[in-house]
């Protein structure tokens, strides 16, 4: 069987054919494209439609190679785009990193509480959640969201372009702060408290085929063979989740990559607030399984930094950067890698280098101490967030499985096994899109479940270990990174 998973990240996106013979799966790459946001008077946009029309590319390039039996689309979470009477997109989607929800969370605090939003949904307080970004385009008088008769979230309106049919699947749902954790259910408690009408369709199970492209869409492709579209697992880490080749109940997961998210996957959401206070949420996945996980600042420094090192002639690979972080001391320099001026683009080498200063750490002093310094601190924010986990589960941890593009960098698994003090597995490195792929087959009945998927992973792919080495030396860094928190 042959498989095609769309796989939208932050920066860039893949068309990946899965090649599926019953027990393993090969993956294909047939397009990749950059995915550049855009910013306007201030504020920061997807470019919906360029990657629309590369979405479209891939197809064809699918359908020339012989065509496939399916397709699904994952992305990242939160962001929507709005609808108008006549079924046309009203604006380009916001960026999640766009600083007009920048006091977002204070607004939701003046209807309700943290306790209860957390009590009802399940999600960490974060400014760019979907409620948040309803809230302020609310408030501004957001001509959009006037008008809009429908909000589908980015891979429901992929679909959409698609197929003409309005779907609003679970696990890209989970994401917004708008759902009863693990259900299939809107809030009314949280769009009554806030006065917003619900513009979004009913939510749909992960694997719903929703049906074959539309005959225009057809037509204008001018595809040769029919093309079937699942509403796969929508969002990208709920994809990554389920290609963990997971070991047992004391496993955690990481999916790393633009963003680190750092769980365990749950039968029922934890809603404590002890839980809220620690930035967990409660995010969906196959069979309405809970992602328990923290969104942790991830390689997004990393790509901040080469972008920035790129510009000023110093262009290097990030096997490169990683190759000579390596060379670099350990645990001389720290960052709180989740500290807020990380957040935003631009200059971030300087920032490194000035929170450094302002903390009275050691201060990098060119590139490879900079990448050295932001791979051990992720590592110890990594330690920092498994204590609170195994704390908020009860469960002890023994393994932490490492997937996605991260999975790949060498130094980072070595430094992240010598924080933790425990093994850590690596790869797939693909795995949001060999997750996509799965739930496509699990819909179309030719995998039985999450359990047979994992093995299929396991079939598929090389899982490397690391072992913690330089304990020592990280547990006397943890005591240094604590202080930055």
């Amino acid at each position: 069987m042959k498989i095609l998973a769309f796989d939208f990240g932050a920066s860039s996106g893949r068309a990946i054919i899965g090649h599926f013979d019953g027990k393993k799966i090969e993956l294909e790459e047939i397009h990749r494209f950059l995915n550049e946001p855009v910013e306007v008077n201030g504020a920061l946009y997807w470019d919906i439609l360029r990657l629309y029309h590369e979405l479209k590319q891939g197809i064809i390039k699918a359908d020339q190679a012989g065509g496939v039996d399916c397709m699904g689309i994952d992305t990242w979470g939160v962001d929507f785009g709005l609808l108008g009477k006549d079924g046309q997109l009203l604006a380009n989607p916001f960026h999640y990193r766009s600083s007009h929800t920048e006091n977002a969370v204070a607004l939701l605090e003046e209807v309700l509480s943290k306790d209860e939003l957390f009590a009802e949904t399940g999600l960490a307080f974060q400014k760019f959640n979907t409620l948040c970004q309803l809230v302020v385009m609310q408030k501004n008088d957001n001509i959009a969201l006037k008008n809009a008769e429908c909000a589908l979230f980015i891979p429901d309106l992929f679909v959409y372009f698609l197929t003409g049919k309005k779907t609003c699947e679970f696990s890209i749902a989970s994401t917004s702060q708008l759902i009863l954790p693990g259900k299939n259910e809107f809030s009314k408690k949280v769009f009554e408290a806030y006065g917003l009408k619900n513009l979004f369709p009913a939510i749909i199970p992960s694997g719903t085929i929703v049906g074959n492209v539309s005959k225009e869409v057809a037509d204008e492709l001018d595809l040769k063979h029919e093309l079937k579209v699942i509403s796969s697992l929508g969002h990208d880490t709920a994809s990554a989740y389920l290609a963990v080749p997971k070991e047992g109940e004391n496993s955690a997961f990481l999916s790393s990559g633009t963003w680190s998210l750092l769980g365990m996957e749950l039968d029922k959401p934890i809603l404590t607030k002890e839980a809220r206070l620690a930035g967990y949420t409660n995010e969906g996945g196959l069979d309405n399984s809970i992602r328990f996980l923290k969104n942790i600042m991830g390689l997004w420094i990393i790509q901040e930094c080469k972008r920035t090192w790129d510009k000023e002639g110093k262009k290097m690979s990030f096997a490169e950067i990683a190759e000579g972080a390596a060379k670099v001391e350990p645990c001389k320099f720290l960052i709180n890698p989740d500290a807020d001026e990380f957040y935003s683009p631009h200059d971030m080498p300087e920032k490194i280098v000035n929170f450094c200063k302002r903390t009275g750490g050691n201060v990098p002093a060119n590139e490879f101490e900079i990448a050295r310094c932001v791979y051990d601190s992720l590592a110890l924010a990594y330690k920092h967030n498994i204590l609170a986990l195994e704390k908020l589960t009860g469960r002890k941890i023994d393994v932490l499985h490492i997937v996605g593009g991260g999975s790949n960098n060498i130094m980072l698994n070595e430094a992240t096994a010598d924080a933790l003090g425990f093994r850590v597995t690596a790869g797939p490195g693909e795995g949001t899109a060999l997750g996509n792929i799965l739930c496509q087959l699990i819909a179309l009945g030719k995998v039985k479940d999450a359990k047979e998927a994992r093995q299929i992973v396991r079939n598929s792919t090389e899982i490397k270990e690391y072992y913690p080495k330089n304990e020592q030396i990280y547990a006397e860094a943890y005591e240094r990174f604590l202080k930055l928190l």
